[in-house]
């Protein structure tokens, strides 16, 4: 055999040896960073659920079907290194209608020291600035709270340009009067199947449950509601259970100001 040819042979076997190396060192990167993943999500007999525990920042979202909450117990409720630092409280639906439960739990959850937010259930069939108007005439935001919501999982049969239209009107009517760009609710099908690239520039709180790491949907996110069944001091019925993708600087500067 020639030395050129043994050469060649040589190169050959590096080169594959080479790839071996590759393959394997990636399939074990891989399999550390599901484990670590994979335990990231931890049992919180407590809360009642599995808690992602690598975000910094959790908090939950209520509405009149949390009943009376006793605002203080929630602010109070620390588990290991997770406690309750925000809550998005429904204001408005529709044209007329206003949460119940929404005034006091504006009042109580800031008189607790839980930073607070606002959202607006989005119904497809009727006008996107008066239900703008709604909302405004329900909530005054102070500094310290968070943007505006608007929360939209439904269509009432009508078509996606129609249920964009009126989407875009609420959302221009709301950041005009307060000045912050809203944040959109909603759910990992309906913004890939409704929403889309349109809307990429509004931050967003996207809901995707029993996932163990993060949504799987192909853009940033601000909030992840990863659960529907917690539990919580001071709220008799389950409520819904959410994470901040940043840390303490990112959630000041998401801040109204």
């Amino acid at each position: 055999m020639s030395f050129r040819r043994i050469k060649k042979k040589l190169r050959k076997q590096l080169l594959f040896a080479a790839l071996v190396v590759f393959i394997t060192v990636s399939a074990w990167i891989l399999y550390q960073r599901w484990q670590y993943h994979r335990s990231e999500f931890v049992r919180y007999p407590e809360f009642g659920i599995n808690i992602p525990e690598s975000y910094l920042i959790h908090g939950i979202d209520v509405s009149k079907y949390q009943q009376m909450i006793a605002w203080e117990e929630v602010q109070a409720m620390s588990v290991k290194n997770v406690k309750l630092g925000f809550a998005f409280i429904k204001a408005t639906e529709g044209i007329g209608n206003t949460d119940p439960q929404f005034k006091r739990n504006w009042k109580k959850a800031k008189e607790s020291g839980i930073t607070r937010g606002a959202y607006h259930f989005f119904i497809a069939s009727k006008d996107g600035k008066m239900q703008a108007e709604n909302f405004i005439n329900s909530v005054e935001l102070e500094s310290g709270d968070l943007p505006p919501v608007l929360d939209v999982e439904q269509t009432n049969g009508y078509s996606t340009a129609i249920v964009q239209r009126e989407i875009k009107k609420w959302l221009e009517a709301i950041e005009n009067y307060y000045h912050v760009k809203p944040i959109i609710y909603t759910n990992v099908d309906f913004y890939n199947q409704r929403l889309g690239h349109d809307f990429d520039k509004y931050p967003l709180w996207i809901a995707h449950y029993y996932q163990l790491q993060q949504p799987r949907i192909n853009r940033d996110w601000s909030f992840w509601q990863h659960s529907d069944e917690g539990r919580v001091n001071g709220i008799l019925s389950k409520v819904d259970f959410n994470v901040f993708s940043g840390d303490s600087l990112d959630f000041k500067n998401l801040l109204v100001h």
